[in-house]
């Protein structure tokens, strides 16, 4: 699925024996997502639409999954996947196709894969789901174990793992993460729509387990009732280590309260073709420059890039970039003559991390379909 690894490790000079084989671990739901792009306006009812470009890859949390796998972090996913050809693509896409490590995950007999369908237009998206909760682990003859209502999934033990990322919701608290954190894991998280209207950040438990938290602007604001998402960040930072806020076109506005340090990174102007996972390929960035130990300001711009490369491409998890397409990007964007110096100071701190680009730009990441048949 994924173009060849050039094999950069962003954490090389860091590992040390002890450390656990996990870089990140995350669990969630995957979905099958297929995607239309080269809309020119959205569906009009009664009538039919044709799309210019279709995509399908496995999405929801493999968006992140996929994101991370790519950018060198050894990366644990658990998830639930359906015994059908769509839970299958999906389970061989992710562990053969990315490298993820899947042990953690469980296939369920007789559970259809959810699946996605996403629309983009006018560079925003519109989506359709449909799917049903998994049920519980299985015994090895096949039966489902019961759970009490509300208790997630997975079991409460991840494995050991430098990092977490979590998806917080109001009034829900996940075992796991408390596990994790108390493992020496640094949590990440970010936040979906509050449907309650409260916007409570107590409503948040396990807020305070996590490294960092990572809203965008709208959800920052509602959630410190502040006006200014920069004056949203450091209220969040009387929370949380690391706040982040991310502004969309403006880029993301960053507080370290650890340090006092704060930071700011303009977003790199792109032709947006598919916004799907942008936010997803965003943190996996910011965790990989987190556990790098690079400069706060370099982990946003890095971030942002990482971003920017995705909604070029169609998807989700297809649209993650590599080490290679970002060194390619690099190597590109120097040789325009009306580059602003900088704007390319700004991201000088990939030099040293690049591989020499083998190919030159544009590069095509992964055919977007479920797959053809290969003669014999």
């Amino acid at each position: 699925m994924s173009t060849d690894n050039p094999g950069v490790d962003p954490l090389d000079g860091l590992r040390a024996p002890q450390d656990p084989d996990c870089d990140v671990f995350l669990t969630g739901t995957v979905f099958l997502d297929i995607i239309f792009t080269g809309l020119d306006r959205a569906p009009v009812r009664g009538t039919e639409s044709w799309a210019r470009g279709m995509g399908s890859s496995p999405g929801g949390v493999a968006n992140m999954a996929t994101a991370l796998a790519r950018l060198g972090l050894h990366t644990s996913l658990a998830a639930a996947f359906g015994d059908d050809h769509y839970g299958e693509y999906c389970w061989d896409a992710l562990e053969q196709g990315e490298g993820i490590d899947l042990s953690m995950s469980h296939t369920v007999p007789g559970w259809h894969s959810p699946v996605t369908v996403s629309m983009a237009y006018e560079g925003e998206r519109t989506m359709v789901s449909h799917g049903h909760e998994a049920p519980g682990p299985t015994h090895a003859h096949g039966t489902a174990l019961p759970l009490p209502a509300g208790e997630p999934v997975f079991p409460r033990c991840p494995p050991r793992a430098r990092a977490a990322v979590a998806s917080l919701a109001p009034g829900r608290a996940e075992p796991w993460v408390a596990t994790a954190a108390r493992n020496g894991a640094m949590i990440f998280a970010d936040v979906g729509w509050d449907e309650t209207g409260r916007w409570d950040l107590d409503a948040l438990t396990d807020l305070e387990h996590c490294r960092a938290f990572l809203p965008n602007a709208e959800e920052a604001m509602r959630y410190t009732r502040t006006d200014c998402p920069r004056a949203a960040a450091h209220a969040l930072a009387e929370r949380v280590p690391l706040a982040v806020v991310t502004l969309g076109a403006e880029g993301a506005y960053a507080v370290d309260a650890t340090t006092g340090a704060s930071a700011e990174v303009p977003a790199i102007e792109v032709e947006a073709l598919d916004p799907t996972g942008a936010g997803d390929v965003f943190v996996a960035g910011f965790v990989t420059g987190t556990l790098a130990d690079w400069p706060l300001a370099d982990r946003l711009a890095f971030a942002g890039l990482t971003a920017a490369l995705s909604v070029q491409e169609f998807g989700g998890s297809l649209s993650a970039p590599d080490w290679d397409e970002i060194a390619a990007w690099w190597q590109r964007v120097r040789t325009f003559a009306d580059q602003d110096p900088a704007a390319l100071r700004r991201y000088a701190f990939l030099e040293d991390l690049l591989p020499a680009a083998a190919r030159p730009w544009p590069l095509r990441r992964a055919v977007p379909t479920i797959g053809f048949r290969h003669p014999a």
